[in-house]
């Protein structure tokens, strides 16, 4: 692999890649720690990638994000061939490299949260306990299980995503993805967070939870697109 230094200049008249990828490459390593703050994942489990252009920067293969700096970038192209850094990329680029193929995603962010590993192991499909599903494109569906970093879990991860934004991996954990990332993000926060809201419903002894019909969930998935403040001139 013929590795590319950071900060170097791509070609004469193409643009220095410094700024833009050392802020993007910042704000990956905040999100990955984030996740760890914030109990969606353990140790070096869960991974986070951005695309800038052409090259997609990803979180490398276990190595705690705290011990992560700006020299540590680590990229690749869409094709998988690393063009920045030394370090090793996740295991699972396949998926990430699969959503940025198939989609129009600037971000992904991939986890082992409890509660949405733990949905993926009862259900084929997050039950409508929450409007929110509609931010995520509708019901959430759940990938079948295949072996971390294999080319079928990229291709089942695929499938769920189907007019999806997020998807639950069996007995693994949970991928999303966004325009940014913390669109990204936001989206798998949200998603977790369903997942805890239906198991603590169902844990109730005797009742079962109220769930939303297609027709509410559809409503309010129209409000969701004009939600939050226009954009400004």
């Amino acid at each position: 692999m013929a590795e590319q230094r950071w900060g170097e200049t791509r070609g004469r008249g193409r643009r220095d890649p410094w700024q833009e990828e050392t802020r993007a490459w910042r704000e990956l390593v905040a999100a990955a720690r984030r996740t760890v703050a914030e109990g969606l994942v353990v140790g070096t489990s869960g991974n986070v990638s951005v695309r800038i252009g052409d090259t997609v920067l990803v979180t490398p293969s276990g190595v705690p994000y705290d011990r992560l700096t700006p020299r540590d970038v680590t990229g690749v192209r869409l094709d998988g061939v690393q063009v920045l850094g030394s370090l090793v990329p996740t295991s699972e680029l396949p998926m990430h490299l699969a959503v940025y193929r198939t989609t129009d995603a600037g971000a992904v962010v991939h986890t082992h949260a409890v509660h949405a590993t733990a949905v993926s192991t009862l259900v084929p499909e997050l039950p409508l306990i929450h409007y929110m599903a509609g931010a995520l494109g509708g019901p959430v569906r759940v990938a079948p299980y295949a072996t971390y970093g294999s080319e079928e879990l990229a291709e089942n991860m695929l499938r769920a995503l189907a007019g999806r934004s997020g998807c639950l991996l069996q007995n693994h954990g949970a991928i999303t993805y966004g325009a940014t990332l913390d669109q990204a993000y936001d989206r798998t926060a949200q998603l977790e967070w369903m997942c805890r809201l239906w198991l603590t419903a169902s844990a109730v002894p005797g009742l079962s939870p109220a769930l939303l019909t297609p027709e509410q969930l559809a409503r309010a998935t129209e409000r969701l697109r004009g939600y939050g403040q226009a954009a400004q001139d």
